[in-house]
């Protein structure tokens, strides 16, 4: 199986041309610059037409305008997780979204505690902390989400968030991608990342 995996997309997917073939594709959140209703609809219209056979995306921090929203009317072929799974081809995905209101809260804590131990592809929006995480000097990343990841036995981990960090490793069997299309400044699209398994 062949996913492409986007991220960190910021309004700027129409200008993501020639995409690479694949089974699924995957956005694991920003696909909004200022969180309006009106660009997550463009983003919708622009994912649901893409010629894939699953599509599936969960939302990013600038994604806020989708907070509590049910979303209907999506084609058959295409997934909106949030803090739910589906299996496609035996391969169980399961996505985290993150919104500003869960981080100042507990409520973060308490979907990524959720994770079911039987995910093979695990979509958050934030990285695992150490992981393809680090800015300025920092790392970014999530230790709730790394502490979790000692009790998955995942075959990929699809993230984004931190633009610096685009690009795949894999340790320990997993497969980690930072599919920040983006750049830090965002000045340029990186090239997608693409996973075998």
């Amino acid at each position: 199986m062949k996913i492409l995996h986007l991220s960190d997309t910021h309004s700027a997917h129409h200008r993501l041309k020639n995409l690479p073939e694949a089974d699924i594709v995957v956005h694991s959140g920003d696909f909004c610059m200022v969180g309006e209703e009106r660009e997550a609809m463009d983003f919708l219209y622009w994912f649901c037409d893409l010629p894939y056979r699953h599509k599936i995306f969960i939302c990013g921090n600038h994604d806020s305008c989708l907070y509590d929203a049910n979303i209907d009317g999506l084609d058959g072929n295409v997934h909106y997780l949030c803090n739910s799974g589906i299996e496609i081809d035996g391969l169980k995905f399961y996505g985290v979204p993150m919104f500003t209101e869960d981080c100042i809260t507990n409520r973060q804590t308490h979907h990524y505690a959720k994770i079911p131990a039987d995910t093979d592809m695990l979509i958050t929006h934030s990285p695992a902390y150490g992981i393809l995480d680090f800015d300025d000097g920092i790392n970014y990343g999530s230790e709730e989400i790394l502490m979790k990841l000692s009790d998955l036995h995942l075959k990929a981990h699809l993230f984004g968030h931190i633009h610096r960090q685009h690009g795949i490793i894999g340790q320990n069997g997993t497969i980690f991608s930072n599919g920040a299309i983006m750049n830090e400044d965002y000045s340029a699209l990186s090239t997608p990342d693409i996973i075998e398994l």
